[in-house]
């Protein structure tokens, strides 16, 4: 399970890569990402994630349940291990949800930007036509003209208003790579401690076999 939960935590972040930057296999990610919210696919989105955030729960409850389970503050190696294992799967599932709502909100920011972009041009249009039209009265041209004006300076406000969010989510997805690269440095200490505390259980399996074996010659 670790092992599939980091193959979607990188392409989670392939995908917010292809999202931060403006190429035609974005242009594809966002076609793919329209389909997807459309018919069935919110639905199946949501059981899926759903599904984690339980076996989230579930990993921090055996976590809590092992260290209630716990001697005297110490835990045995075995729980240990179980341990581990549980705060990393914990971790990863975290993890993952957190990218696949990063990956949801940059899709959405990016559609904002187009529509408000288009509405930018169309009413950019209707300006420069209300400019060039000889009908109406001066007055009444003026009036058309001013509010044009307004509604440019309130969608380019809106614009600059979603620039700033797309820098926010780009900066957010450089430091979550940051953490990424974090959580595999912890996962390679854990494989560590993984495999000592396995020679240590091993070790204590032979020492008790060999005082069994000195109490019945």
């Amino acid at each position: 399970m670790i092992q599939l939960l980091f193959t979607v935590i990188f392409s989670e972040m392939a995908l917010v890569m292809i999202l931060l930057f403006k190429t035609p296999l974005r242009k594809l990610v966002i076609m793919t990402l329209d389909r997807v919210k459309r018919g069935r696919g919110p639905i199946v989105v949501k059981t899926i994630g759903g599904t984690v955030f339980l076996v989230l729960i579930s990993s921090g409850y055996s976590i809590v349940k092992i260290q209630k389970r716990s001697v005297d503050g110490m835990v045995n190696p075995t729980d240990q291990v179980l341990m581990a294992k549980h705060l990393l799967e914990a971790s990863l599932m975290g993890f993952t949800l957190f990218l696949a709502l990063m990956i949801d909100r940059l899709h959405h920011y990016i559609r904002e930007l187009r529509l408000l972009r288009k509405s930018m041009e169309a009413v950019k249009k209707q300006n420069r036509a209300a400019e060039e039209g000889k009908s109406g009265t001066q007055e009444e041209n003026k009036e058309e003209i001013a509010s044009l004006k307004t509604k440019v300076k309130h969608l380019e406000s809106d614009c600059v208003k979603k620039t700033k969010e797309v820098e926010t989510a780009e900066a957010n997805a450089l430091a979550l790579r940051k953490q990424s690269e974090g959580f595999l440095l912890e996962y390679d200490r854990l494989l560590e401690d993984n495999q000592n505390l396995r020679n240590q259980l091993q070790s204590i399996d032979r020492s008790i076999s060999h005082s069994d074996s000195k109490k019945n010659p």
